[in-house]
């Protein structure tokens, strides 16, 4: 049966049967079911066996299914050890999404489609294998981590590892453009060389001169960015992977630019069709300044990022606007535009409300919390990434005079269930940090210099989590309970601390560090002061309960590792990030990310074969009570949560806030009990809220309007690792 003639099949009647009440009861028995029928009627009868693990690589490798190099690298003794342990652990998927998903994206498949080359176990070994590269104590380290789903590669590792015919390992991309012609032109190449490669592209254009700024002392010629983000956004257009997809963008602009307005406008479904931007994404940067503006209803000016440069010998996303913006006022030479701040605060609820747009980034939060000497200046299409960036200066030819740092995204995620039942949280850490280590290693990004660059100096890495939902709910707390905030501050200083202690340890096994290490806060040690001030080992019952058995850093760990990064370094600039993980969840049967979820039975759209419904993990009678859809729950304790996990995470985290058109009574105080309309007014509290809490960015807006439609909730692949 070919695997595409998916009709008359009866795992998907099943599966749709979840959502037919039975006694007013949700009948998950039909889920296993659908489960069981897939793997009989699709899997098994389609997927290619072989009389030895010797004739199967033999077929892959002399059909260029697999690369060579990497089983070479391994005796055939060693793959059979390896694969008979994998056997012996009995992994069976638990749910009829988690199969559906794995085969239907993940596992490699005959070039006709009509059979599958590989199970979980097989695209499991491949994984170990390859990034293991030939250290045999780490394959089987890497094996055991990913069975038993404690671990997951991003999609572009998971999916790519040990193919010939393959895309990147990273998930997205970070560049950045300079004040003249030959750098945009540069961005422009660079958007449509990183969209043909794979992942989303996230791109700084606040630097560029306004609207209206002069062009060779000629006043008023400037056109502004946004025709600029329409020639990005019809790069990524055409530039579609071969068709498969389309490429996939964001554009960040700082608040304070003369062009936000207009940025802003072009994302409205109103705009008119010479600027209105369809499918690119948009990105503000927002100083501290602003908020302060914003809470006095004072006016607030927007400078010519032209003039700025030419009066500070920096590009504008350089100059700390908090810190400068009384100095830059009262500069005569910098051209400055009027606006209320509070009205511009209204245009960005008004169009996150519309269009689930702009991301937010907090930018001087997120460098207040930045230990390594640079400046962050914007972020990636999930808008996690938060990694010093420096300009490149492009010559009339296009060769780089100076060539710049940009960024590369080279993620893995831990699943919490599982890490909370690893025999060893630090040695799997370790294990995880080794695999992302490899592929930060090997990515080479020849086509962008500036991100080759980037990533030789950083050798940066992005592990996150996912989960928190469903662990939560297995472990009787309601999100955002005091409990639940405790947990995951206990839960990512773990994997802060043992992510440290791994890194430092290739470090010294190298003798090397990242690119101006001896310049950072871990260098001087001021990093570790957080942690030799204040205790966040667990302090409730509860949580100490939840974590019986897990070893907890003391302060002697602390001032032990303190003093083992100040003489050894750390080999990665930065260690972790939190993504918003899309397919890894489901074939992980976990809830994605640190988001609570959006039903207890979600329904899944899938363009081939119609709706699948999905049950959220560890779904009963028990766990019931334990899950609030995110649509009913006040956004403060979503937040609350994130908040507590930033603390820990030198990066950023894919923050998604979810908002009903019409608010149900007593969901938010500020309401006084009516059942009213979402305002942008809601949107504005909740944005300073963030601010307040720590929090570095604000991902998407999702609302639910009145007539059962999600807006701000068409995430594209590229952005979900």
């Amino acid at each position: 049966m070919s695997l595409h003639n998916l009709k008359d099949v009866t795992y998907f009647d099943l599966n749709n049967e979840i959502n037919i009440p039975v006694d007013n009861q949700i009948p998950l028995q039909k889920d296993q079911q659908a489960l069981q029928a897939f793997l009989k009627q699709n899997v098994t009868p389609n997927l290619m066996t072989f009389d030895s693990l010797q004739d199967r690589f033999d077929y892959l490798i002399e059909n260029h299914y697999y690369e060579a190099g990497f089983i070479k690298k391994y005796p055939i003794s060693f793959i059979e050890k390896l694969y008979q342990y994998l056997k012996d652990q009995d992994f069976h998927f638990k749910s009829f999404m988690a199969a559906y998903k794995f085969y239907a994206q993940y596992a490699l498949k005959t070039n006709d489609n009509d059979k599958y080359l590989e199970s979980f176990l097989d695209r499991v070994a491949a994984n170990a294998l390859f990034f293991a590269d030939g250290d045999e104590q780490l394959a089987m380290n890497l094996a055991d981590e990913i069975i038993h789903q404690r671990y997951q590669p991003a999609t572009p590792s998971f999916l790519n590892a040990g193919r010939q015919n393959r895309g990147e390992f990273v998930s997205c991309f970070l560049i950045q453009s300079t004040d003249d012609m030959n750098t945009i032109g540069r961005t422009i190449n660079s958007a449509l060389q990183l969209s043909r490669i794979g992942g989303g592209v996230g791109i700084n254009l606040s630097n560029l001169r306004a609207a209206g700024d002069p062009i060779k002392h000629i006043e008023g010629a400037a056109s502004g960015v946004v025709p600029v983000m329409k020639l990005l956004e019809d790069s990524f257009s055409y530039s579609n992977q071969l068709g498969q997809r389309q490429g996939a963008g964001v554009v960040y602009l700082s608040v304070f630019h003369p062009d936000i307005i207009s940025f802003l406008g072009a994302k409205k479904e109103n705009a008119d069709e010479k600027i209105r931007l369809k499918t690119l994404s948009l990105g503000v940067t927002v100083p501290d300044k602003y908020y302060e503006l914003v809470k006095a209803d004072a006016d607030m000016y927007l400078f010519s990022p032209y003039d700025v440069e030419r009066e500070y010998g920096v590009p504008f996303s350089y100059v700390d606007i908090t810190k400068e913006y009384d100095h830059l006022v009262a500069n005569d030479k910098i051209k400055k535009t009027k606006v209320k701040a509070r009205d511009l605060e209204t245009e960005i609820s008004k169009l996150q409300q519309e269009s689930g747009y702009p991301y937010i980034i907090n930018i001087d939060t997120a460098n207040r919390e930045n230990p390594i000497d640079g400046r962050i200046v914007m972020s990636n299409l999930c808008s996690e990434i938060l990694q010093v960036q420096t300009p490149s200066t492009v010559d009339n030819e296009q060769h780089y005079i100076k060539l710049g740092k940009d960024i590369s995204c080279n993620l893995g995620s831990t699943n919490i269930a599982n890490m909370m039942n690893a025999t060893n949280f630090g040695h799997s850490v370790e294990s995880m940090v080794r695999a992302l280590t490899f592929v930060t290693d090997h990515s080479n990004i020849d086509v962008v210099p500036s991100i080759q660059n980037g990533n030789r100096e950083s050798h940066s890495i992005g592990l996150g989590a996912m989960g928190l939902h469903s662990y939560f709910a297995k472990s009787h707390m309601h999100y955002g309970s005091p409990e639940s905030i405790e947990f995951t501050s206990v839960y990512f200083m773990l994997l802060n601390y043992w992510s440290l202690v791994a890194s430092n340890k290739i470090a010294k096994e190298r003798h090397q560090t990242f690119d101006n290490f001896e310049k950072s806060k871990y260098a001087d040690g001021t990093y570790f002061d957080k942690y030799l001030n204040h205790s966040y080992a667990p302090q409730s019952d509860k949580v100490k309960q939840l974590f019986h058995g897990i070893t907890i850093p003391t302060n002697e760990d602390w001032v032990a590792l303190k003093k083992a990064v100040m003489e050894d370094g750390l080999y990665h600039q930065n260690r972790l990030a939190v993504a918003p993980n899309g397919s890894i969840s489901y074939i992980n049967d976990t809830t994605a990310s640190l988001h609570p979820i959006i039903n207890r039975i979600e329904e899944r759209q899938e363009s081939k074969i119609g709706k699948i419904y999905y049950p959220a993990p560890y779904l009963s009678n028990d766990t019931m009570p334990y899950y609030t859809s995110a649509y009913d729950m006040d956004m403060r304790k979503v937040i609350d949560i994130y908040a507590a996990a930033q603390v820990h995470v030198d990066q950023g985290m894919a923050l998604t806030l979810f908002m009903r058109s019409t608010i149900p009574e007593g969901l938010y105080e500020w309401k006084n009990g009516r059942t009213d309309k979402m305002t942008t007014r809601d949107l504005n509290i909740l944005r300073n809220y963030a601010h307040r809490k720590g929090i570095k960015s604000i991902y998407y807006i999702r609302t639910f309007t009145d007539d059962q439609q999600e807006v701000g909730s068409n995430q594209c692949e590229s952005c979900v690792i």
